[in-house]
């Protein structure tokens, strides 16, 4: 019999000697020192041992140590030698595994009678379950080392760069090890799922033989390349499960596995699949529940410290009860009280656990009513606390509650009592502060619109009618209902309500599957449409109790209408995030929300075409194919509707908005032919029923494609001329300005034969817009403009026809007798007249006049420029070709060169600004004293502004003349100069808002043209940020922002005025403001830095309450992000204390520190600077922002300086010990100094009292009047009777003081008192003593002279 084989703590221990007599490596042979043929011959001999011999031969000495050496060098053979030997080994323990299997059946069967033979055969017995024993282990103990050797060596390689670039391909009999891989470990896998209880004497395997195979196998998951071998992976897991629940190796294999967890990430699944197999193969779900018990006895701050072990613990936990729901759910208790550890990835793990067991564990509804109910209210205890989630302190939590809502919406997991909760909460995150978390809760509700269980179409009219139908409906039911019950004594059908006495939406879930997209014609759709019935009647749902349940339903889906719609303003916020998470995802919910017919979708989703300019290229993309899939269908017709209806509801903003999108489509060709054809047909009324109102925006679409293909406008010019000039003009007005328009995007060739054919019939019809009087009031402004416009585009001399205009014009104003075409209409008879000279005229005319003349003035400059522009293009292409060499003769090649090298081409230049600037100069004045047409109207209207009592009384004539005023100022610079400040004068003066804004707006376009000019003026336009209209202030934010963002302004010291808008009383002036300081800190290297300081002395200075003051100078500082800024600000704060004594200031400044974030040189500063503001430290409020900036220093600094930070705080709070001390002191000197100055008062009246009487004696002695001493007390005795009473009045004073200030601080000490009244009583008596002496020499004097 062979000694027994014990598995060893390694491959080398085996060549250890022991003392048991185990089979152990006596004579191993060292192959490496063989010959590959020797090595060959060596492994064939071993190989023909395993294979001709029986099984049992590995027992046998010899060979288990040539085995041995073999496995012991295995990286040295060659893969033919690898292959050989990891084949026989592999097919005798395939070959054992039945015969152990056929071994424990043949012991189970009844012994033999005979006591000798019985005995024999148990003796037998012993021996053959002994050596199918030791084989078994060798076996096993072979292969696990084989497979542990290649792996290292495979790892090995793979690393190795020689191996990476290898390419050569391998022969058809050549090693492929991940084969033989998957195979070994499957054997092995199956030999722990045989009986083993014959060959180890029990039904469990001996601990040593446990040991060896789960230590192993968990040292093979920690390769990441064997787990994507789908065999390997698998074998494994059944070798953990069999161990760890057939054979009760439980607690190592947790111990194990959370270990692994914990250290590598990707076995996570793999694990999950082990123990959910363990569970599924033996019903046994020990090991699952074991590692849960052993997670939830886990601290939960050890989590907190090894986040990665808490990401790799959650995912396996989501894993394990997606596989395992039901077990999971009866140890979900365990788990949940980590929802209060600091891991917020451990509460991610456990909210995506909650969401996988309510989905999945609660399905099976068979068992007792007990056992529903009780997984009832499990469920509904989960569903609780996912909504508790939802106002997490983390937002990646946050997010993970809303993604997991979402997945259970999808699976109709939500049950119908819930489903508004939900919305409401899911609406109320769209506000939450994290982008992640927003963009989760707009994803909800696209989850929840895509699968509610209310309809396809949610209107809230709609299901109002239809729920107040039913509601009479079941109120009529309700009496039959209790008839019936009284008459039969049988109770009601309450069949469909659930056992919390809850109405349940019967069919729900299964009618949100059976339509695509889940978006089906649910029950209550067709109850919906079975509402529109000719009678009015309302469908029969049946009983009572069904009714009600519909009813209920249909409040459910009411309140869930009226939840999306009331989002509708949130959203329109989202959409100007500066998230492009935010904006994509809110119209994806808009395009969703407009499917549902949610109240407000379709007015939100107009409010998305502005931001198809978005600097955000997937901001833009998202618009362009949320408008295709809105606007653009195969319908061509419908298309051509869609755009048209489009164009004639849009204001002006989302016009220019349109233009660009209908120009990007049309340039791309996602605007078909069809379409166009179709809003031809539209604009030439060759559609039936075709309104005027959709000519013009038909026109208006073709006019925005004509700026990507000017073709389009070609084929159809004499229909605009006739229709856009015709009859259908006076029917919608809109429409010649539209035509106007058009003409400026015809091309030339267009324009060329438009001219040839009807030029004399155009001009004429563009006179009479701006001439004549057919047009309203409120269209004729912007219809004339176009048609000046369309002009100076048109006309090859436009100057000649302007000039014909301007000369109408003022005729049709001032020669106001006569009659004819241009004669004013009665519709302006509420205008007012004013009389002006020997002329009358009205103000509406002469708006008009004023009008055309500055239109034309500016139109006459851009024609000068444009001039100029296309001489120097003209001449670019000659250099071009004179550089080329291309397209000239030798002579003017020859000439050209020599033109070069004289500078001519720079004197043209100079030549051609000088002609331009003339030109522009002629436009008011024809020369030096000379002026021209509109020379002439430019005195007039400067004259007209100046008389300010005539424009107060007309503010409408008022607008328009300052608007005129203000375009000639642009044109010329020498009127620009003459009339600044007159601009200034109306701007600061008028009361009207329209002027103003008008003014400010001008104010920007001629700081761009005159800056030199208007530089004088710079406080002048920042003052209009102080303006008390809203439109005012916002207008001159937006021109402020312009020219300094664009470097036309500089930052002056005015700059604070724009800070004050952060806090405006209007959120889109202060929203502005923000983005200004946002582009402006993105600026060169922060402009803020610097203007900061600034800044914070000027907004101290302003009376900011305290709240405005704090979020603008928190939201300044919190641009400013590069360290080194933030440390030079430390130092220049901190020396903003010196010189500064108002307590305001040093609050202001505090709190500006407090804001900063501190680096660890910050902190040096502020320590160092400590003489600059200690003076301010007796202040309470100002100490308290510095112990904020020493708390947040505290969390972030390093061992040695924390140290200093904590002597500075004791610094600090020493100080204001000190300082507080120190006012004291001040204050009862203060006091006591007060006390004196009152005594000698006293004392100073006394004595003015006596030195009257004094007179008076004085005067009736001179009178001849002798004084009896004895007739009334002396005057010395008065004296002192009044410096008594001073004594006692001071004394009652002193003590009163200090009864009084007892509680508090004392003001005057007992010491103090005495010393002060002795001093006083000192003063006194001497005051006394030189009073009795006056009096005394008096008396002498008078009774001398009287003798």
């Amino acid at each position: 019999m062979a000694p027994t084989f014990i598995f060893p703590p390694n491959l080398h221990s085996l060549e250890e000697e022991n003392e048991d007599n185990h089979l152990s490596a006596q004579k191993p042979t060292n192959i490496t020192e063989f010959r590959s043929s020797d090595l060959e011959e060596f492994v064939k001999g071993v190989s023909f041992d395993l294979s001709d011999k029986e099984l049992f031969c590995i027992e046998d000495q010899e060979v288990f140590d040539r085995v041995y050496s073999l496995v012991k060098w295995y990286s040295s053979l060659t893969p033919p030698c690898k292959f050989n030997i990891v084949e026989s080994l592999r097919s005798n323990f395939s070959v054992l595994l039945p015969n152990i299997d056929s071994l424990s059946r043949v012991s189970q069967c009844p012994p033999n009678d005979d006591d000798d033979g019985g005995a024999d055969d148990g003796s037998a017995m012993l021996e053959r379950v002994a050596s199918h024993r030791n084989a078994f282990k060798i076996y096993t103990f072979f292969l696990v080392h084989i497979i542990l050797a290649e792996e290292s060596s495979t790892a090995s390689i793979n690393t190795s760069k020689t191996a990476a670039t290898s390419r050569k391909k391998l022969p058809i009999n050549a090693w492929k090890w991940e084969g033989q891989r998957g195979r070994i470990l499957t054997l092995i896998a199956n030999s722990l799922e045989i009986n083993l209880s014959t060959l180890f004497g029990s039904s469990d395997p001996d601990e040593n033989y446990l040991s060896f195979i789960a230590k192993n196998a968990f040292l093979m998951f920690e390769n990441p390349i064997l787990l994507k071998d789908s065999d390997a992976k698998d074998a494994l897991c059944r070798i953990i499960g069999s161990c760890a629940t057939k054979y009760h190796y439980l607690a190592q294999t947790s111990a194990s596995i959370i270990h692994s967890l914990h250290k590598y990430d990707f076995v996570v699944t793999a694990m999950a699949d082990a123990v959910a197999g363990a569970e599924k193969k033996y019903a046994d779900g020990s090991l699952a529940t074991s590692i849960i018990r052993e997670i939830g006895r886990t601290n939960p701050k050890n989590y907190a410290k090894d986040t990665v072990g808490a990401e790799n613990i959650g995912r396996f936990l989501v894993e394990l009860s997606e596989r395992l729901p039901k077990l999971v759910s009866t140890n979900i208790g365990i788990l949940v009280p980590h929802f209060g550890g600091e891991s917020y990835k451990i509460r991610n793990a456990l909210v995506g656990v909650l969401g996988k067991l309510v989905s999945k564990a609660f399905k099976d509804d068979e068992g007792e009513v007990s056992s529903k109910s009780v997984r009832l209210r499990t469920k509904q205890a989960m569903l609780e606390i996912l909504l508790e989630r939802c106002r997490d302190v983390s937002a990646y939590t946050r997010s993970r509650v809303l993604q997991v809502w979402s997945e259970l919406c999808e699976e109709h997991s939500v049950l119908i009592g819930l489903w508004n909760e939900v919305a409401t909460v899911a609406a109320g995150r769209l506000e939450d502060k994290s982008a992640i978390v927003r963009k989760s809760a707009l994803n909800l509700l696209i989850v929840m619109l895509q699968h509610n269980p209310f309809g396809p179409q949610l209107r809230i009219s709609s299901f109002e009618a239809t729920l107040d139908k039913y509601k009479n409906k079941l109120s009529a039911l309700q009496p039959e209902m209790n008839e019936e019950n009284d008459i039969d004594g049988a109770p009601s059908d309450k069949g469909n309500c659930n056992g919390d006495g809850d109405v349940d939406h019967v069919n729900t879930e299964t009618r949100s599957d059976e339509l695509p997209n889940s978006v089906t014609d649910s029950y209550l759709s067709q109850v919906e449409e079975g509402t529109v019935l000719k009678d009015n009647s309302v469908p029969d749902v049946g009983n009572v109790e069904q009714t009600r349940a519909l009813v209920a339903s249909l409040e459910a889906g009411l309140s869930f209408s009226k939840c999306l719609s009331a989002t509708m303003p949130t959203l329109v916020q989202l959409m100007a995030s500066s998230s492009a998470s935010d904006v994509e995802n809110t119209i994806l919910l808009l395009m969703r929300c407009r499917q549902f017919q949610i109240d407000g979708s379709e007015a939100c989703l107009r409010k998305m075409l502005p931001l198809v300019f978005s600097q955000d290229k997937a901001i833009c993309e998202a618009v362009e194919n949320a408008f295709i899939t809105i606007y653009i269908t195969k319908n061509s017709l419908e298309t051509a509707k869609n755009l048209l209806k489009l164009a004639i509801d849009s204001n002006i903003g989302d016009l220019a908005a349109l233009e660009s999108i209908i120009g990007a489509l049309v340039f791309k060709g996602d605007v078909s032919s069809g379409t166009i054809s179709a809003l031809w047909d539209f604009f030439c009324f060759n559609l039936p029923r075709t309104t005027a109102e959709q000519c013009r925006g038909a026109l208006t679409v073709l006019c925005m494609a004509a700026k990507s293909s000017s073709e389009i406008l070609g084929s159809h010019l004499q229909d605009i001329i006739d229709i856009g000039f015709g009859r259908w003009a006076k029917v919608d007005p809109l429409l010649a300005r539209t035509a106007c328009t058009t003409l400026q995007r015809l091309s030339e060739e267009d324009r060329k034969k438009l001219l040839a054919n009807n030029g004399s019939r155009i001009f004429a019809a563009l006179e009479s817009i701006i001439t004549g009087s057919w047009l309203p009031e409120n269209i004729w402004y912007s219809a004339a403009d176009k048609a000046i416009g369309a002009i100076y585009t048109l006309h090859p001399a436009p100057e000649i026809i302007a000039a014909r205009v301007v000369k109408k014009s003022q005729t049709f104003v001032f020669n106001f007798g006569d009659s004819g075409p241009l004669q004013h209409d009665k519709e302006n008879e509420n205008e007012t007249e004013t009389v002006h000279g020997p002329t009358t005229v009205q103000a509406g005319k002469l708006s008009r006049y004023l009008f055309v003349i500055s239109h034309v003035a500016m139109h006459q400059l851009m024609y000068i420029e444009s001039c100029v522009r296309k001489i120097q293009k003209q001449k670019a292409v000659k250099e071009r070709q004179t550089v080329d060499g291309s397209g000239l003769t030798p002579d003017a090649a020859k000439d050209s060169g020599i033109n070069a090298e004289l500078g001519v081409s720079a004197s043209d230049d100079a030549m051609l600004d000088s002609l331009a600037d003339k030109a522009e100069r002629e436009i008011l004045s024809g020369g030096s004293d000379e002026k021209n047409l509109l020379g002439y109207c430019a005195g007039f209207l400067s004259k007209l502004c100046r008389n300010f009592s005539l424009m107060q009384k007309n503010l409408e004539l008022q607008a328009a003349a300052m608007l005129a005023l203000c375009r000639f100022m642009i044109v010329d610079a020498s009127f620009c100069e003459a009339n600044l400040q007159l601009l200034f004068t109306v701007v600061e003066s008028t009361s009207s808002e329209t002027v103003r804004s008008n003014c400010t707006i001008a104010l920007g376009d001629l700081a761009v043209r005159f800056p030199n000019l208007l530089e004088p003026w710079t406080e002048h336009m920042y003052a209009r940020l102080r303006d008390p209209s809203v439109s005012v202030r916002k207008n001159a934010v937006l021109v402020l922002s312009h020219l300094i963002l664009n470097e036309m302004m500089k930052v002056k010291g005015y700059i604070y005025e724009m800070a004050v808008r952060l806090e405006d009383e209007d959120d889109r002036i202060s929203n502005l403001a923000k983005l200004f300081f946002t582009e402006l800190a993105k600026k060169g290297s922060n402009p803020i830095y610097n203007l900061l300081p600034d800044i914070l002395g000027k907004l101290s200075q302003q009376n900011l309450k305290t709240e405005p003051f704090c979020n603008i100078m928190q939201f300044l500082i919190g641009s400013i992000k590069k360290d080194k800024q933030m440390e030079g600000l430390v130092e220049k704060l901190c020396n903003r204390f010196n010189g500064v004594t108002d307590t305001c200031h040093w609050e202001c400044l505090a709190y500006c520190l407090s804001q900063l974030t501190f680096t660890d040189k910050g902190m040096k500063k502020l320590i160092e600077s400590f003489k600059t503001y200690e003076h301010a430290l007796s202040e309470d409020s100002v100490l308290g922002h510095f112990r904020n900036i020493i708390n947040k220093g505290k969390k972030f600094a390093k061992p040695e300086l924390k140290s200093s930070i904590e002597e500075f705080e004791e610094k600090l709070n020493k100080y204001h010990l000190e300082k507080k001390e120190q006012e004291v002191t001040a204050r009862n000197a203060q006091a006591h100094k007060d006390r004196i100055d009152n005594l000698e008062g006293f004392i100073v009246a006394g004595k003015t009292r006596q030195e009257n009487e004094d007179a008076s004696i004085t005067k009736d002695a001179i009178d001849g009047e002798v004084i009896d001493p004895s007739a009334g007390p002396c005057l010395n005795d008065v004296a002192t009777s009044n410096v008594d009473e001073l004594e006692e009045n001071c004394s009652t004073i002193t003590n009163e003081a200090t009864e009084t200030e007892a509680s508090g601080e004392e003001v005057l000490s007992p010491i103090v008192d005495q010393r002060a009244v002795s001093n006083s009583r000192s003063r006194k008596s001497k005051l006394k003593d030189q009073k009795v002496v006056n009096t005394v020499s008096v008396r002498r004097s008078t009774r001398s002279k009287q003798r």
